[in-house]
């Protein structure tokens, strides 16, 4: 795994820092913050990024905004190809004030590539230019759902299931066999699913693998293959993400574009 040096956020009179970075399947960085805001963008491979309240299911398509001092952890699924983009805190705050996925567009794609190759120290004119059509397409990209609830940290059990459950959202996994990894009984995990989240541990994987699939829908993979992966047949998958989404998975792209 090859890792670039950190960047230096100690210089706000630079506007914008830059990181190419390879992650390798199966790494977990461990929460941490950043003073500025960060985007964080691959052009290859699947990520879960996580924040206190939520995980954001990360396919190549699509980027996490993180505003400054959130705390963030990333699960990788695939190997990455990260480019991460570092706004000073007085750039960060003219974007969301919260945690978003953006859509990349092949616009926004070429100028978050062009940020990370070119840097501060080309062209200063050119620099210039291309942060501040970044920063206009990073505002008019479209915002996506991919996002799921998380618990609080006040129980580990439940906060361990959930992310073995994201690691593998299979429903060849049962609850049972999730809550006796978890070290807690189905009753007390059932308890904490209804008081943490608000539903009910079938619906918040439901949620999980509809993520799950729309980023391997957005990757090219083929509706029966994210199906048997799921551990749903091609029909009962296809009627789940229907239900769920109001448009089949063949059709999902296209809908949504």
């Amino acid at each position: 795994m090859a890792l670039a040096a950190p960047p230096d956020l100690s210089d706000t009179d630079i506007p914008v820092q830059r990181v190419a970075r390879t992650y390798a399947r199966g790494l977990y960085i461990e929460p941490h913050a950043h003073e500025w805001g960060q985007l964080l963008y691959a052009t290859s491979g699947v990520m879960w990024v996580e924040t206190p309240s939520e995980a954001l299911v990360v396919p190549p398509q699509r980027a996490v905004w993180l505003p400054p001092g959130v705390s963030h952890g990333i699960r990788v699924v695939s190997d990455l190809q990260m480019r991460n983009i570092y706004l000073r805190p007085a750039l960060a705050a003219t974007l969301d004030a919260d945690v978003q996925v953006i859509e990349v567009g092949r616009l926004l794609r070429e100028l978050i590539l062009g940020l990370v190759e070119q840097g501060e120290d080309g062209e200063a004119a050119y620099y210039d230019a291309l942060v501040g059509l970044a920063l206009l397409e990073l505002r008019r990209a479209k915002r996506s759902l991919l996002k799921i609830a998380l618990p609080a940290q006040s129980d580990r059990r439940l906060l361990n299931l959930c992310q073995a459950v994201m690691t593998t959202p299979s429903l060849a996994i049962s609850f049972e066999q999730h809550a006796d990894s978890a070290g807690a009984s189905v009753r007390t995990l059932a308890r904490l699913f209804k008081e943490d989240l608000g539903m009910g541990f079938a619906e918040w994987r439901r949620q999980v693998q509809l993520a799950t699939a729309v980023a391997e829908l957005i990757q090219g993979v083929p509706v029966s293959t994210i199906a048997r992966e799921l551990g749903y047949s091609p029909s009962s998958f296809s009627d789940m993400f229907r239900r769920a989404l109001g448009v089949a998975p063949s059709q999902f792209l296209s809908q949504s574009s």
